[in-house]
């Protein structure tokens, strides 16, 4: 485990003095991949042009699988569910109910221009999320995302909780995290998440860990969290 403290100086991400508070969105209803895309694209460019506010926004998906720039075809077993191509960083994974999804707007220009330290910021962000709820992420130097260990299961097994993939566009970020809170781990199976093929890998979720935390919980904790690493959020 590489401690967040020796990997991140937490002072990195911090707004600017005169930066406004980070715009916190939460949809109560799951939202069409494409629509939030949209959103997304339109947002950044806001973003970008000095005209609107940096965004968190969380929200669930209905079922469906994304390929991001990295994405292999093979590494779709099964077509259960629609796929998206996406320009995020990453490969395949599986978004449905249950789990939050966490996309996040920032200006990292005005922060700190450094794509490798923002994912570790993400990672860090995760971390202190989970712990909250008295379960131990980790990251891992060949692997992007949060992982738990899970001796439970064998010598050196590791399930994945969350996911990270994201994209910048003029120095603005976009995609983001997801959090495995109590989806249907099952639609895992028709995809090697992430490309990690490796059986003493697999998926793993706050329910499956024997934490069932509301979804509204778990935005607290992780509104918190992000404002120790990146500053207070409004809504």
């Amino acid at each position: 485990m590489v401690n967040d403290r020796q990997s991140l100086n937490l002072t990195t991400f911090a707004q600017p003095q005169a930066s406004a508070e980070v715009e916190w969105r939460i949809s109560d209803s799951p939202v069409p991949y494409p629509d939030a895309i949209a959103a997304m694209e339109e947002r950044v460019a806001a973003i970008a042009a000095g005209v609107a506010p940096e965004l968190v926004w969380l929200l669930e998906h209905p079922s469906l699988y994304t390929s991001g720039t990295s994405g292999n075809s093979t590494d779709l077993l099964e077509p259960r569910f629609p796929l998206f191509m996406t320009g995020r960083g990453g490969q395949f994974t599986y978004h449905g109910p249950g789990q939050r999804v966490a996309y996040v707007m920032l200006d990292l220009k005005s922060r700190r221009p450094d794509v490798r330290a923002y994912v570790a910021g993400l990672e860090t962000w995760i971390i202190r999320t989970l712990a909250a709820f008295n379960v131990r992420g980790e990251r891992r130097e060949d692997r992007v995302g949060v992982w738990v260990n899970r001796p439970d299961k064998g010598p050196g097994h590791e399930d994945k909780i969350a996911a990270i993939g994201v994209r910048l566009r003029r120095w603005v970020s976009f995609h983001g995290i997801s959090i495995n809170v109590e989806p249907d781990l099952s639609h895992f199976d028709a995809i090697i998440p992430c490309g990690v093929a490796d059986p003493r890998y697999g998926v793993t979720s706050l329910a499956d860990l024997g934490h069932p935390v509301p979804m509204a919980e778990v935005d607290i904790a992780a509104r918190q969290a992000f404002a120790e690493l990146f500053g207070p959020a409004h809504r």
